[in-house]
């Protein structure tokens, strides 16, 4: 039975499924030309969610429905930094999808579905509260990846990302009810106990096995990664920014709540070495391939394959100091995104898709500051000191040793000194290379979008400089 406890607990959710069903409804009675409406709605929605979450933050985990969903720090810095993703999606895509003619009310709803859908994936205390969150974040990401109908990459890519997903969605569900038949509970809290006491240790572990393929498939680390270039290359660009920035975090709260609750015992030190070998298998196929690339979506593809081989570095070392990097990885990653993407959304328009690495030659001359910004996001993506990603490579590193395993941080420095070629590629075109004559290089004179973009950037410098109180509050999270 709903109880006010429950209420109170769920406050966010429940104020954004109402606000985007008020949204869906205002929408279907709006005029093309009163679109705005919509977008700077949703934008409200986005922040008053946001809010809520921030100000609801429990000095302790609390639980609601007999603990299915739990509200703790990890949760509410996930969604937080989900909401933010979001919020920068929707501001950086207007002129984008308005060039299009795809500027619709569905955009801003399947968004914040998904949205939705990460929050109660970061929350779940419970295997069945994982699949509805994950579903919900999966078939919105479905629809929007297909938003552009017109395209035939887009439907490609959607029919593509479909096929795959339901497959690993399938194989996640799968081992679910292999733990489910091994434990006899549901209940993540008491499943490691449940474990433990198991007679069927190898229905657990094949269980666990599948379990590990759904992860790895949503992170989209290798090998399970087939689905990601071209998800990149043919959704719009709009979409893949929200791909690329909110479902990590989404995907790192997934892979948090089912590992943490196999602990201590034979059961950890077989899924660590899964995740090494994953982690390694990403940071090689990611950062090679990403060399031959001369499509920038499909480069940042392999690149975000490669950083989900650092993320599970983090995973590996299964302590609060290891979750405690990789969260804050995962965030960096997430702003990093944000800042590469708003780019090429604010340099596509009508008739052309800034999506070549030759697009971008000559930039500099043409514009000066979105030079910078960009730079800015490809020498953080790099980790090169002293921004954002430089610190949070630096912690993984430290986490994997920290683990024991030596030899994993070196194959991971490796793969940064080979990763950092494909970065100073981008930015050699943009600062060296002449522009393409007959290619006007112009960005979109949209002032929010550019505010917002210049923000984001400016914030991997300035969290690069103060790097300190976001990891605190990381390892505050993981702390209890």
């Amino acid at each position: 039975m709903l109880s006010w406890n429950d209420i109170l607990i769920l406050l966010p959710e429940i104020y954004l499924v109402a606000a985007v069903c008020v949204l869906l409804l205002m929408d279907a009675f709006i005029r093309e030309e009163q679109r705005n409406a919509t977008h700077w709605l949703a934008i409200a929605i986005t922040a008053i969610t946001g809010f809520l979450v921030v100000s609801g933050q429990p000095p302790h985990a609390l639980s609601a429905f007999g603990g299915m969903f739990i509200r703790d720090r990890v949760s509410e810095i996930l969604s937080l930094f989900a909401l933010i993703s979001v919020l920068l999606v929707f501001v950086f895509s207007r002129p984008y999808l308005k060039d299009r003619k795809l500027w619709h009310g569905e955009f801003y709803v399947l968004t914040l579905f998904a949205v939705l859908g990460v929050m109660l994936l970061v929350s779940a205390g419970s295997l069945i509260t994982v699949y509805l969150g994950l579903e919900l974040l999966t078939l919105s990401s479905y629809a929007l990846v297909a938003f552009n109908r017109d395209s035939r990459l887009s439907s490609e890519a959607a029919i593509k990302y479909f096929v795959l997903g339901a497959l690993a969605s399938g194989s996640l569900l799968y081992g679910m009810s292999m733990i489910y038949g091994a434990t006899g509970t549901l209940d993540l809290a008491h499943l490691h106990a449940a474990a433990m006491q198991t007679d069927m240790p190898n229905l657990l572990r094949f269980g666990l096995i599948f379990m590990i393929v759904g992860i790895a498939f949503k992170l989209g680390a290798a090998p399970f990664h087939m689905w990601l270039p071209d998800v990149y290359q043919g959704a719009p660009t709009a979409t893949v920014t929200f791909v690329a920035s909110a479902s990590k975090l989404a995907a790192f709260g997934m892979a948090y709540r089912l590992l943490s609750a196999f602990g201590p015992g034979d059961l950890l030190h077989q899924w660590q070495l899964m995740l090494a070998v994953l982690a390694v298998l990403s940071l090689v196929i990611g950062n090679l391939v990403a060399i031959v690339q001369t499509n920038i979506k499909r480069l940042l593809a392999y690149s975000t394959i490669a950083h989900m081989g650092y993320l599970l570095l983090g995973l590996v070392n299964a302590s609060p100091s290891g979750y405690a990097a990789a969260m804050f990885y995962a965030i960096s990653y997430a702003l990093m995104s944000t800042v590469a993407f708003g780019v090429i959304l604010a340099m596509s328009r009508a008739g052309f898709e800034c999506e070549e690495i030759d697009d971008f030659k000559g930039l500099n001359e043409r514009s000066r500051w979105m030079a910078f910004l960009m730079m800015l996001a490809m020498f953080s993506l790099a980790g090169v000191p002293p921004l954002f990603g430089f610190f949070a490579k630096l912690l993984i590193l430290k986490a994997a040793i920290d683990a024991g395993m030596m030899w994993l941080a070196i194959v991971a420095i490796v793969a940064a000194i080979v990763g950092l070629y494909y970065y100073l590629r981008v930015v050699k075109v943009m600062y060296f290379d002449k522009p393409v004559e007959g290619v006007e290089i112009k960005p979109q004179n949209d002032m929010p979008m550019r505010w917002m973009l210049s923000l984001n950037a400016l914030a991997l410098l300035a969290l690069g400089l103060y790097w300190g109180p976001l990891f605190s509050w990381c390892q505050q999270a993981f702390a209890g």
